[in-house]
C-alpha cells in the first residue's frame, strides 16, 4: 500500500491508498522539527485504530511546502516503511506538466499536484482555489498546463491578523454567520471574515475569466473549503481529495504498481 503525505504550513495530511481506493487519512499540525520518530508513534497508533500496521506500507510519496520538514518525512519512510519516498520536485521525478510561469522553478508543488488531481475530472480550462494558510487560485489550461494564478492570504491567517493587530478584537471562530451585519463584536468579526472572504474569492474568480476571456470550471480545495460550501457564488465543484488524487498520480506515473 502506499502513504501519501502532503505537508502544509499548516497541516500535514497522511492517507493510504490500497490500490483501489483510499482506505484512511490522518491529519496533523504542522511543525519542522517534529522527528521521524515522533511521526511514527502517533502514526502507528491510528494506523492501529483502522487495523493496519507499518508492515502494510510498501511505498511512500511526500510532497512539501516546508523544507525543514522533509528531512524528517524522509527518514520516516526509509527507518519505518523500509523505502525511498518519491519526492514531488525533485530532479527525476516527472510531473508531466508544462508550467508556463515567468519562473517555472516558482511553482509551488502543492500547487503542481492539485492541477494534477484536477486534469482528466473536470473540463477545462480550470481554476483551482486551495485554501489553507495560504489561498492559491491557479489557472490550468485546456491542454493541462499550469499558467499562473494568484496567492491571498488564508481566512485563518486573516483572523489571527485582525485579532494580533488590534487589542480590544479577541480570537474568535471562523464560522459561517447567518446574517451579514453582526449585533455584537465577535458576530461582526465573524461576519467580516467570512463574507469579505467570500467576496475575495468571488471577486478574484470574476476577474480572472474575465481576463482568460473564456467559460472555466471552478474548483475549490483545502482543509477549510467545507465552509465556503453554498456561499460562493461561482465554485462550482468541492474537491478536498484533490491533492491526495493527484499524489497518487504522481506515484503511478513515476513506476508505482497499483
Amino acid at each position: 500500500m502506499l502513504l501519501a503525505i502532503d505537508c502544509g504550513n499548516t497541516n500535514t495530511l497522511f492517507a493510504v491508498h490500497d490500490g483501489e481506493g483510499w482506505k484512511a487519512q490522518w491529519r496533523s499540525s504542522t511543525v519542522s522539527t517534529r522527528t521521524a520518530d515522533e511521526h511514527a508513534v502517533w502514526l502507528s497508533a491510528l494506523m492501529a485504530l483502522q487495523g493496519m500496521s507499518f508492515d502494510d506500507i510498501d511505498a511512500c510519496v511526500i510532497s512539501t511546502v516546508v523544507p525543514q520538514a522533509l528531512f524528517n518525512l524522509r527518514n520516516l519512510a526509509r527507518r519505518y516503511f523500509d523505502t525511498v519516498p518519491l519526492v514531488v520536485g525533485e530532479p527525476g521525478v516527472d510531473l508531466d506538466i508544462e508550467v508556463r510561469l515567468a519562473r517555472p522553478q516558482e511553482a509551488g508543488a502543492d500547487r503542481l499536484v492539485n492541477a494534477l488531481g484536477a486534469r482528466g475530472i473536470y473540463e477545462g480550462p480550470l481554476i483551482i482555489i486551495d485554501s489553507g494558510t495560504a489561498t492559491t487560485f491557479d489557472v490550468i489550461s485546456e491542454d493541462g498546463a499550469f499558467e499562473g494564478g494568484i496567492i491571498a492570504p488564508g481566512i485563518n491567517l486573516s483572523m489571527q491578523a485582525l485579532h494580533a493587530a488590534a487589542a480590544k478584537l479577541p480570537r474568535v471562530a471562523i464560522t459561517k454567520p447567518q446574517r451579514v451585519m453582526g449585533n455584537d463584536t465577535v458576530s461582526a468579526m465573524q461576519s467580516g471574515v467570512f463574507w469579505g472572504y467570500i467576496d475575495l474569492i468571488d471577486g478574484l474568480v470574476e476577474r480572472l475569466k474575465a481576463e482568460y476571456a473564456r467559460p472555466m470550471t471552478v474548483v475549490a480545495t483545502g482543509g477549510v473549503v467545507s465552509l465556503f460550501d453554498g456561499a460562493s457564488r461561482t465554485i462550482d465543484h468541492y474537491d478536498p481529495d484533490l491533492t491526495m488524487r493527484g499524489l497518487w498520480q504522481i506515484w503511478r506515473m513515476n513506476g508505482g504498481d497499483a
